[in-house]
């Protein structure tokens, strides 16, 4: 994919590339305010609700974490414009490793501190994952709770992800947020 620019041409982000990255996001924009309503909702039928809406979620933003993070590993992203300067890239690669980390970490703390909780994980009300921890409530509300720091970081990271690029395309003016989104 390619992307003009004045008289350069900038690669942009294949079409894989760009089907993580969106499907990602909008999964975990969908997931985070699920997880706060759902932490703060009474106890009941609708918080039951939302709290197999937020695994469901986790369940599936998992493996496609593990094949973006494949994908990235097997496919190098397109260089970045010789305009962005060396911190830049290294602010963009030291945020981009963190949300592949910080979501992949996020997502098998959530399954080990639910099956230490014991209670169920049902994907979309269709089949049960199986627990992989023994019970241990105290290990699990420990875990649930280094679980919504996580969430916290994952948003401070997404805040400068989306900074940066609404900076470079808005006030810089540059291709960094096309290649994402056009290729």
């Amino acid at each position: 994919m390619i992307v003009r620019v004045s008289d350069r041409v900038e690669p942009g982000y294949s079409a894989t590339a760009r089907f993580f990255h969106w499907l990602v996001a909008a999964l975990v924009l969908l997931m985070m305010p699920i997880g706060i309503v759902m932490a703060n909702a009474n106890v009941g039928p609708a918080q039951d609700v939302l709290y197999h809406l937020h695994r469901s979620i986790g369940v599936i933003l998992l493996p496609l974490m593990l094949a973006r993070l494949i994908y990235r590993l097997t496919h190098p992203p397109p260089p970045l414009p010789v305009t962005v300067s060396a911190a830049q890239r290294r602010a963009a690669g030291v945020v981009h490793w963190a949300l592949y980390g910080t979501l992949l970490l996020q997502a098998i703390v959530g399954w080990i501190a639910t099956s230490a909780y014991r209670a169920p994980i049902w994907v979309f009300w269709m089949f049960k994952l199986p627990p992989i921890w023994p019970v241990d409530r105290p290990f699990s509300e420990t875990l649930f709770g280094v679980h919504r720091a996580m969430g916290f970081i994952v948003l401070v990271l997404l805040v400068l992800h989306v900074g940066a690029a609404l900076f470079h395309h808005f006030v810089l003016k540059d291709v960094v947020l096309r290649r994402m989104v056009r290729g």
